[in-house]
């Protein structure tokens, strides 16, 4: 399964990755195509960044970004209507409520284990300086092989108690059924 991404930013990239390294024990041909669109989300830009990721031949497309101080469902809903209605049946919105970094702290027991930081420390509206301090993310070293580990790593089914990652993999886990290659039912037990 060939999944086409736009991200946001780097982090938001990693953690795509750290999920494709899951999702290989059950897909193994999870491939992640990298799309050029990167930046602050314009919506009249999305039409032409899921056709440049079809031309790429892409099973699925992922748009994920931060919803920041604005709501996560109005965001998503906002995105998938600037899909085209061509694209729509392939697409996959993942808007963070408020940013990545509270799906990575979703689980503050193992986010505060892994960090070397309190669970208080972490438990805050919105962690992102908190989290990008701890891992040691700066402008010119986005640890991407940390990332990746951290999520490869976290007890995912734990992250399903914030709404907008639920939304997200739910998403996910149901399109990758309709094509055949089922992902790690979270609900079910099925993590580690």
């Amino acid at each position: 399964m060939k999944v086409g991404y736009c991200v946001e930013g780097s982090t938001d990239k990693w953690v795509l990755h750290g999920l494709r390294h899951r999702w290989r024990r059950w897909c193994p041909h999870v491939e992640l195509v990298e799309g050029r669109y990167r930046g602050s989300f314009k919506r009249r830009e999305i039409p032409k960044a899921c056709l440049e990721l079809r031309t790429k031949g892409v099973d699925l497309i992922v748009l994920l970004r931060d919803a920041n101080d604005e709501n996560w469902r109005e965001v998503a809903q906002g995105d998938r209507a600037a899909c085209r209605s061509d694209d729509a049946h392939l697409v996959i919105v993942g808007v963070c409520d408020r940013n990545v970094e509270c799906w990575l702290v979703a689980d503050l027991q193992y986010a505060a284990r892994r960090l070397g930081v309190t669970q208080p420390d972490l438990d805050v509206e919105d962690p992102k300086s908190v989290f990008d301090r701890a891992m040691g993310i700066t402008p010119l070293d986005d640890r991407h092989a940390e990332l990746i580990d951290f999520v490869r790593s976290a007890p995912l089914h734990r992250w399903l108690s914030n709404r907008s990652f639920e939304h997200f993999y739910d998403q996910f886990w149901q399109k990758s059924k309709e094509r055949g290659c089922s992902l790690e039912n979270l609900r079910e037990g099925h993590s580690t």
